[in-house]
């Protein structure tokens, strides 16, 4: 990965655009190397797909419940146990983390009602042993493209090869 690879994320990430004229119009980039580095992103596995954003407000889903699961430890019980979570109706994020909580899960959800029925999707699995669910008040920040959070000079210095 280079600086002209950098260029083209950004503008990827704030412009919410994989067009290679968009970009070009942006970083000055000639929009053949744009295709092509695109191309080569995408090859590489780090770009995974086109961008749509939606609005989840907009479209209805506009409570964010972020719940922690606890699960009954286990051989490979991250993956099985994450797995399951994952597989359930209008799961978006499951992460396995370190420290007292197994599994932190966010959804987005229409109403109460919804929420209660994920949670008792939760509950039905086995292994798990208990939740602890929190709706989310206030949206404080919802950066879909987490590159959007750095500097320019910060993603060089940390991505750029040498």
């Amino acid at each position: 990965m280079d600086e002209k690879d950098i260029q083209i994320l950004t503008t990827v990430a704030e412009e919410g655009t994989n067009s290679p004229e968009k970009i070009e119009q942006h970083t000055d980039i000639p929009k053949s190397t744009v295709h092509y580095r695109l191309n080569q992103l995408r090859e590489d596995g780090v770009l995974k797909n086109d961008l749509s954003d939606m609005d989840l407000a907009e479209l209805g889903l506009s409570i964010t419940l972020i719940t922690e699961v606890y699960a009954e430890f286990g051989e490979d019980y991250h993956e099985t146990v994450g797995e399951k979570i994952a597989d359930i109706e209008g799961v978006n994020q499951v992460y396995f983390t370190i420290g007292d909580t197994d599994f932190i899960v966010i959804t987005h959800v229409v109403d109460r009602e919804m929420a209660e029925s994920l949670i008792g999707d939760y509950e039905a699995i086995d292994e798990i042993t208990r939740t602890s669910s929190r709706f989310a008040i206030t949206r404080v920040k919802d950066e879909s493209h987490p590159i959007n959070d750095f500097e320019y000079d910060t993603l060089v210095d940390a991505l750029v090869d040498e």
